[in-house]
């Protein structure tokens, strides 16, 4: 009971106290209420003061919005936040390292799911309590101490130049010969894609500015066959719409992202190429990139990324280019 009511007095102190001045009220608090046997009131219980669990939810994910994170990422980290604190009826402050350990063990075993799938969710709650320890809410995230959790990396597949070539051929109309090239030449992920204007794109000197993850702006850059295709796709046009890519019935509407997967998964069953998706232009690029010498800088700020890990992950090198340089430098 003594622990409970340091915690709490400690909790409450916190807003009003900086690092140092914090470790001497633990100190004091730790030796004062050693020499005393407590007990609440007859039904009473010790109450947790300052803001809630769900207040500071809240403010993290307000203070996220204002960092430019989209509505989807917003949304990811409140699903995922409140699912674990659904879990427990501790206070933020009073979460120890072995609750969330357990916790995300527990998770695993519940939901079958991945071990990246549950790195992901370390993540977001390592960012949470980072916040939390960062803004004097709690003395020290718990979740310092839980470790990346390793992953298996698998080789992800991208598209041949002969698939490539076999989806520009299939394509039905000059929208989706348009999206192709668009796609397999710039990189861009498929919600930048959506977003695009006519206005957008300059065909002269073959590049855009799409707006990327945390509304960063980014040019990327397009060959000469995209722009042929993109110049007959929009003069073949008659409605007013500014979007560069719309719907082909009226009225018109921007195509999303689900019209553009959808599109391109039914292109991949009439060609009997598996698995289609958008995301996979990108992982092409990007291998195909940094197989043909492009510095890995230059990568990521081609896909807009803000870590070059990310960019590496993308990135796997042809097995037989490295076949050619065991025999060049090694057989």
């Amino acid at each position: 009971m003594q622990n409970q009511a340091a915690e709490a007095i400690q909790q409450a102190m916190l807003p009003h106290l900086d690092n140092a001045q914090m470790r001497q009220l633990s100190f004091a608090l730790d030796f004062v209420l050693s020499q005393y046997d407590i007990h609440p009131k007859d039904g009473v219980a010790i109450v947790d003061l300052g803001p809630s669990n769900d207040e500071l939810m809240q403010a993290f994910l307000s203070a996220k919005q204002l960092e430019g994170c989209s509505s989807n990422t917003i949304r990811y980290y409140r699903t995922t936040i409140a699912r674990m604190l659904s879990s427990t009826s501790k206070n933020l402050g009073r979460i120890r390292t072995e609750d969330l350990r357990s916790y995300l063990c527990n998770y695993e075993l519940r939901s079958q799911c991945s071990k990246v799938s549950i790195d992901n969710v370390r993540r977001i709650l390592s960012s949470f309590f980072s916040w939390l320890e960062a803004e004097d809410y709690i003395l020290k995230s718990p979740i310092r101490r839980i470790r990346k959790i390793k992953t298996t990396r698998t080789v992800k597949e991208i598209y041949s130049d002969e698939a490539l070539e076999r989806m520009r051929d299939g394509a039905k109309t000059a929208r989706d010969l348009a999206i192709v090239d668009l796609l397999a030449s710039t990189g861009m992920r498929v919600g930048e894609l959506v977003k695009l204007n006519r206005n957008d794109i300059d065909f002269e000197h073959r590049e855009c500015v799409v707006l990327g993850k945390g509304n960063k702006e980014r040019i990327v850059y397009f060959d000469a066959r995209t722009k042929i295709h993109l110049k007959e796709y929009l003069d073949g046009r008659n409605d007013q719409s500014p979007a560069l890519f719309v719907s082909l019935a009226a009225p018109h509407n921007r195509l999303l992202i689900s019209g553009v997967e959808s599109r391109l998964r039914e292109l991949g069953r009439e060609l009997g190429i598996d698995r289609v998706h958008p995301h996979k232009f990108r992982r092409t690029l990007a291998t195909k990139a940094i197989d043909k010498g492009m510095p890995i800088e230059q990568v990521q700020r081609l896909l807009g990324h803000a870590k070059i890990d990310t960019t590496l992950m993308y990135a796997m090198v042809n097995q037989g280019n490295v076949r050619a340089s065991h025999r060049r430098y090694i057989a």
